[in-house]
């Protein structure tokens, strides 16, 4: 068994078990208890009442983080030579076609998030199997197939985020990191949880939120209520 250190034990002790804690109170305990030498990435498991394996309950979308995720977002355009310039002027780390396919051919995947247009889908799909697996395919339902790839690429770099509920009905999703203040954390905790509500599934029957854990990179987990989702 593995040994719970000095700070591991003092975190543990501020978090009360039996407590729903609002996100607001969230927020700010896990700041508390972060106590990793570098800058940990926040995150909110909610487990949904549905059942993700029939198609009128699978739970996915997007939403764009109003104080952003923190992070550095490589985005990789893989677009025609037409829309090179507004992809590279919109922030994308990587534009072009052709020798990046090759690239991914060869089991390059160095990116966060990959934006092309129609057109191109048709030569992602060998590389399904590489980009699949790593949650980069392009998806219209994200946004990441679009004609507007300049819009696509702000968006993503301004913090724009998907999420799908996992086959055991839980959405995991990085909200932020520890060196956030406790307000621009429950702001983007707000901000999914709310989003998550608008796509409550009509066939979804019963308690739609069943759970909420807030925690950071090697933090205890912090329940909160589903009740202040405010």
């Amino acid at each position: 068994m593995a040994r719970v250190t000095k700070k591991q034990k003092e975190a543990l002790a501020k978090v009360d078990k039996n407590k729903l804690y609002s996100v607001a109170e969230a927020s700010s305990l896990v700041k508390e208890i972060t106590n990793v030498k570098f800058d940990a990435s926040v995150d909110l498991a909610v487990r949904l009442g549905v059942d993700p394996r029939k198609a009128n309950q699978m739970v996915r979308g997007v939403v764009t983080l109003p104080h952003g995720t923190g992070k550095d977002v490589k985005v990789l355009a893989l677009v025609t030579p037409d829309k090179e310039a507004e992809a590279k002027e919109a922030g994308a780390d990587y534009v072009g076609l052709d020798e990046y396919l090759q690239k991914i051919k060869g089991g390059w995947t160095d990116v966060d998030v990959i934006i092309t247009m129609p057109s191109v889908m048709g030569k992602l799909g060998p590389l399904g199997r590489i980009l699949g697996p790593r949650g980069l395919m392009p998806n219209p339902k994200t946004g990441t197939v679009t004609m507007d790839v300049a819009k696509a690429v702000a968006e993503v770099k301004a913090g724009k985020i998907d999420f799908k509920v996992d086959k055991t009905g839980i959405v995991h999703a990085a909200i932020g990191k520890s060196s956030f203040s406790p307000e621009k954390i429950q702001g983007n905790a707000t901000e999914l949880l709310q989003t998550l509500i608008k796509l409550k599934p009509t066939a979804a029957k019963g308690t739609y939120i069943k759970s909420i854990y807030m925690s950071s990179t090697m933090s205890p987990s912090v329940a909160v209520d589903p009740k202040t989702i405010a």
